[in-house]
């Protein structure tokens, strides 16, 4: 697999009539150098999922006008339909905060929310959307933020993971530290949802740990210090390879094979089978690109048994709704023998059924907590409340 670095660093699409170039927000960064502007960090990057609104808000209440840094936040939404997460935001602090667009220049002091079914993506200077596939099951996803940051600018990117379920965002921060980034974590005794800070923390040696309140002033401190280098550490094969899959560039089955082994599991998105990536990271891929990490599978391996296990509900009732209409005709017509064994099968039938349905009326209950735990974040980014 070859990406250039021309492909790498070009920005995905000039400046037009409805994307202009935009003027930098103060006299105070205008004058500030290319060369000064690299050894800061410069760029911060925010994960969350559910709970994430609420956290979003405490996070940018503390951040100042004219911070010199951009930040670029993605919240785990629907496919379909709008958001109204970046008017939620752009009310909740003093920084200006606008829905990303594909070839727009990243301005410091502005805030860029990932719109629904894109990922956004850093290219050098600019922000790209892509369409490319989904990392458990989302798009935008967290780690796809994360690792397009970390190969543009390396050291000058905070990453910052926020309230969610599962894991998202862990294997993107991963990519910051090893770039030379920061990670900042939301403390889980804060978190509306702790799962994600928690994965992270599991994994990742984090720089900060806070509540989502305390993030803004410290995010401003750390951006205003100078960085002894800029120079990045070299990203391994994989990490360019997943951030060329997320922007849609040069993704084939053979190129797959080069960065995994099969695992004998199955995508559940496409029914491809999965490469196990890197060891002990328990992540994996489909030779289209979708992404997994092993606690995602897991989750959809229980909604695909709800569905079966209610599916095969629903073939026991009726079978036992056939065997009882086919013991009242054989009465009819006087078979006493065959009508005694379709009412058998009716009753043993519809025993079975209601031993199924007791035991997933009460698994369901459970089941549809942790259903509605892992879309909360999208509620809130609709409506604006929780």
């Amino acid at each position: 697999m070859h990406i250039s670095a021309a492909t790498r660093r070009s920005p995905p699409r000039w400046p037009t009539a409805s994307h202009p170039a935009v003027i930098p927000l103060t006299a105070e960064t205008e004058q500030r150098s290319t060369a000064e502007r690299q050894h800061h960090r410069d760029l911060i990057v925010v994960g969350a999922s559910a709970g994430g609104v609420e956290a979003l808000r405490d996070l940018m209440s503390g951040l100042p006008v004219g911070l010199p840094a951009a930040v670029l936040v993605v919240l785990h939404l629907p496919a379909g339909g709008t958001s109204a997460l970046a008017e939620i935001l752009d009310r909740a602090g003093a920084l200006p905060v606008r829905t990303a667009g594909h070839g727009n220049r990243i301005e410091l002091g502005h805030v860029y929310v990932a719109p629904p079914d894109n990922h956004l993506l850093v290219e050098g200077d600019w922000s790209a959307l892509s369409r490319g596939p989904t990392e458990n099951g989302h798009r935008p996803a967290v780690d796809a933020l994360f690792r397009s940051a970390a190969l543009a600018r390396g050291p000058r990117v905070i990453g910052v993971v926020l309230s969610g379920v599962l894991d998202d965002g862990t294997a993107g921060l991963v990519a910051i530290k090893s770039r030379g980034g920061l990670a900042m974590v939301h403390d889980p005794a804060d978190a509306g949802y702790a799962g994600m800070p928690e994965s992270a923390l599991r994994t990742v040696r984090a720089d900060h740990v806070l509540a989502a309140r305390e993030m803004g002033a410290q995010l401003d401190a750390v951006v205003r210090k100078p960085l002894r280098s800029d120079i990045a550490p070299d990203p391994t094969p994989l990490l360019r390879y997943e951030d060329a899959v997320a922007g849609n560039r040069l993704v084939t089955a053979f190129d797959m094979d080069r960065i995994g082994r099969y695992a004998g599991l199955t995508c559940p998105e496409c029914q491809g089978s999965l490469l196990a990536l890197e060891p002990g990271q328990d992540r994996f891929r489909c030779p289209v690109g979708h992404a997994w990490t092993a606690d995602a599978l897991l989750s959809t391996a229980d909604d695909r048994m709800q569905t079966a296990l209610w599916t095969a509900l629903r073939t026991l009732e009726e079978k036992a709704r056939l065997a009882a209409q086919m013991a009242v005709s054989a009465h009819n017509r006087g078979s006493e023998h065959l009508a005694t064994t379709y009412e058998q099968t009716a009753e043993e039938t519809s025993h079975a059924a209601g031993v199924l349905r007791d035991r997933l009326t009460t698994q369901d209950t459970h089941h549809t907590s942790q259903s509605t735990t892992q879309t909360a974040g999208t509620g809130d980014a609709k409506t604006g409340e929780r």
